[in-house]
């Protein structure tokens, strides 16, 4: 997984393109601009930044950037329970806390528990572990409940 820093200078993601062999072309720029700024965004969010910047851009190219983007790893990805799936930069180890009302994601730093004792059988644990932290956000909190 390539590492990312957080520099979001249009120098750096060039670099950033560069780095993990991709060609840098203006709509793999602008995305990659876009999800640099920080955030989770989901393709029709992105692709609606992108396009204010370049004109015109299709979701389908978006996704086909943002396939590239997951090889290489310069991006990850955020699947969200009966919504769409959100994208952010790749970036150190981290969890996430989601709102259950209205979807929102953001990024959280803990520690993840080691299983106990067999409570997984013979299985070998390596590949990494998420937890995602459910419950209501800022805004959903303050706003009234319909």
């Amino acid at each position: 997984m390539a590492v990312v820093e957080e520099s979001t200078g249009r120098e750096a993601v060039i670099q950033r393109l560069r780095d993990v062999g991709l060609r840098v072309t203006g709509p793999r720029l602008e995305v990659l601009q876009v999800l640099s700024a920080g955030g989770h965004m989901d393709v029709e969010s992105l692709t609606a930044a992108a396009r204010e910047r370049l004109g015109t851009l299709t979701s389908q190219a978006v996704y086909e950037m943002l396939r590239h983007f997951l090889e290489t790893g310069l991006a990850s990805k955020f699947d969200r329970p009966g919504l769409p799936a959100v994208f952010e930069i790749a970036g150190p180890p981290h969890q996430h806390a989601l709102c259950v009302r209205c979807g929102r994601v953001e990024n959280v730093r803990a520690e993840v528990p080691e299983p106990a004792g067999d409570a997984i059988g013979a299985w070998r644990m390596g590949e990494g572990a998420e937890i995602t932290f459910k419950g209501l956000c800022p805004d959903c909190l303050a706003a009234p409940r319909d």
